[in-house]
C-alpha cells in the first residue's frame, strides 16, 4: 500500500470550492489503481485467461480514508503469485519482501479429476495409472508474481497521477464558479 503525502493543501482547496474532498480523492485514486490493475493483467502469465480476466480494482472510503485496491478472487492466485513447493521456494524472485511464504517440501499428486490432461503434460509431471485413476507428482511451481509488480512499477507515478487528477479538479471547480 502506498500512501500519497503533502496533498492537504489540495484536498483544502476542494473543499474551499464546494467539491467532496473524498469524491476526488475517490476518483484521482480510482484512475490509479486501473493503471495498476492494466499492469497486473500484462504481467499475468496466461494459460487460459482466467486469472487475467478475474483481475479487479474497487476503491472504499471510510472514515475519511479512501483506499484503492487490485485484486483477484482466484484461489490459486496466491499460488502463482508466491510460487508452490520446494520450486517456488527456490524461485520466487519478484514478490513482495514483507511476505514471507511457507513452502512444502514435500513433493504432492494431483488426481486427474483436477488437472487437465494437456496441462500435465506441459508441465512433465510423473504420473502412475492406478484403479482409481491417473496421478501426477509434481514438487511445485516457480512464482509468477504479477500483483506485486505491478503496484511497485507504477508506485512513482501514483502519487504524480493524483496530484494531476485533484489539480485539474480545482481547475475545473475554479472555472465553473
Amino acid at each position: 500500500m502506498s500512501k500519497v503525502d503533502g496533498i492537504g493543501s489540495l484536498l483544502a482547496k476542494l473543499d474551499r470550492l464546494g467539491m467532496s474532498a473524498e469524491e476526488g480523492l475517490s476518483k484521482a485514486i480510482g484512475k490509479q489503481t486501473k493503471k495498476v490493475q492494466a499492469t497486473a493483467k500484462q504481467l499475468c502469465s496466461v494459460n487460459q485467461g482466467e486469472l487475467r480476466n478475474s483481475i479487479k480494482t474497487s476503491v472504499e472510503t471510510e472514515a475519511g480514508r479512501v483506499t484503492g485496491t487490485v485484486y483477484t478472487n482466484k484461489k490459486y492466485a496466491a499460488y502463482v503469485e508466491f510460487g508452490t513447493g520446494p520450486v517456488g521456494e527456490q524461485n520466487h524472485a519478484g514478490i513482495s519482501p514483507e511476505i514471507t511464504p511457507a513452502y512444502s517440501q514435500n513433493p504432492w499428486w494431483i488426481h486427474e479429476s483436477m488437472i487437465d490432461k494437456k496441462d500435465a503434460e506441459q508441465y512433465r509431471f510423473f504420473k502412475i495409472e492406478t484403479e482409481n485413476g491417473t496421478f501426477y507428482q509434481t514438487h511445485g511451481q516457480p512464482a509468477q508474481p504479477f500483483l506485486y509488480p505491478a503496484l511497485k512499477s507504477n508506485e512513482k507515478n501514483i502519487q504524480r497521477g493524483i496530484e494531476e487528477e485533484l489539480k485539474k479538479q480545482i481547475r475545473k471547480a475554479v472555472r465553473n464558479d
